[in-house]
């Protein structure tokens, strides 16, 4: 699918349509949210209209009568598209588009389009190029040009064939390309993982609202040289980084892609293998915008998302971030983890605070283990250093006395 909005000479125009259903919902922040995701995109919003109802227009999203209000703000504006707020039906944008004679667009497209500018490894690409893919095929209908015949020559199928035939045999060829491209790195990813796990290092990943302050935290922290900006998904490849605590334990640092409102089950789907990273991982760390006035609605579709990812049973440890753009006495809190700080990951308040909960995580996730080692065996002691907690070492005459927090599997060692 080609860019939509990088086009230096013609910067697209747009108009943000919506729809409330009940009084009182988030549409207005949503609103604001796709605001955001427009100029992230490239484009420059020209106007905003809302229409409460129900629910969308069947046919149109909006009822027939509010298309005149939007048709007259594009010949204001002057226009070049409307986006809307949810994801459109084929039905939808064919009406649209012929009702209002201008470019339409829906939420979920924007966000692909942000994504395939962001990716940069050949797994971001894959996983984009495929939810692209997937949510072009159910779009493909049947009128005007699509519908001609495709002629007899050479190369072509007869010419009984459908150009629309010929698209959806495509695109359905390069899927299942894609998807075995994209098994192949998940078993890599599997590999990966398994080799982590048998070397007894845990990882926590990070996740969070877009544009919470992820990134910027796993910098602070492990100097990673990850992409940090303030725009909505500036990074969307997983980053892993050892980080070493001040009691001499390492821990595994994920930073996964950021969530979103209505995050496209599209692109949740091609992303699963990157999104399960926080299936895999041993501990949550759930990076909150403090800043934002939007901070505890952000939290629940975290919370969500990884409800729908199949996340349960972990550790987590809330970060309000960005307290230095937070008033003082404002308060925030999280009943759904385990420990919650402030911080400032820009300027380093409170991570001292962070490394401490992370060495208390993975003490409580070890035996206390006191043991006399001969002293041919003082290179398990090594292994005890990397990944447990080392309290006591004394050499005797009959050995090494070693008192330490090491991890179940390494109890008997």
């Amino acid at each position: 699918m080609a860019e939509l909005f990088n086009n230096e000479e013609k910067i697209e125009k747009v108009i943000l349509v919506g729809v409330c259903r009940e009084e009182g919902d988030d549409t207005q922040d949503s609103m604001a949210e796709l605001e955001e995701l427009c100029n992230t995109a490239g484009a420059v919003t020209v106007g905003s209209i809302v229409q409460n109802r129900e629910q969308v227009h069947p046919g149109y999203y909006v009822g027939t009568g509010k298309l005149e209000e939007i048709r007259g703000l594009i010949e204001e504006t002057k226009a070049t598209g409307i986006v809307c707020d949810d994801e459109l039906s084929p039905a939808q944008i064919k009406n649209l588009e012929n009702e209002l004679q201008c470019k339409v667009m829906d939420r979920t497209l924007i966000i692909l389009d942000i994504f395939a500018q962001r990716a940069s490894t050949s797994e971001g690409k894959i996983q984009v190029e495929l939810a692209q893919l997937r949510y072009r095929a159910t779009r493909l209908v049947g009128y005007g040009r699509s519908m001609s015949r495709q002629g007899g020559q050479i190369g072509n199928r007869g010419p009984g064939e459908k150009k629309l035939e010929v698209d959806r045999r495509l695109i359905k060829n390069r899927i299942s390309q894609l998807k075995a491209e994209l098994d192949e790195v998940k078993r890599h990813r599997e590999i990966t993982r398994s080799k982590r796990e048998g070397s007894s290092t845990k990882v926590a990943a990070i996740v969070g609202y877009t544009n919470a302050g992820k990134s910027t935290l796993l910098n602070t922290l492990t100097d990673a040289g990850v992409l940090e900006e303030d725009k909505l998904f500036a990074t969307l490849d997983p980053t892993t980084r050892n980080l070493k605590l001040d009691n001499g334990q390492e821990i595994l640092l994920t930073d996964t892609v950021g969530f979103v409102r209505k995050l496209p089950h599209h692109l949740v789907e091609a992303f699963k293998s990157t999104l399960e990273e926080a299936k895999y991982a041993d501990y949550i760390i759930h990076v909150v915008d403090a800043s934002n006035p939007q901070w505890e609605k952000q939290m629940k579709i975290v919370y969500e998302t990884l409800h729908q990812l199949g996340v349960s049973g972990k550790k987590i440890l809330t970060l309000f971030n960005k307290q230095d753009v937070v008033g003082e006495g404002e308060m925030r809190g999280d009943d759904l983890a385990d420990k919650t700080l402030r911080i400032s990951a820009k300027n380093g308040e409170g991570l001292s605070e962070v490394k401490e909960v992370l060495e208390n995580f993975l003490r409580e996730d070890k035996r206390l283990l006191e043991k006399v080692f001969r002293y041919e065996d003082a290179g398990k002691i090594q292994s005890i250093r990397k990944y447990g907690e080392l309290l006591e070492e004394e050499y005797r005459d009959d050995g090494i006395y070693v008192k330490a927090y090491v991890p179940a599997e390494m109890y008997n060692i």
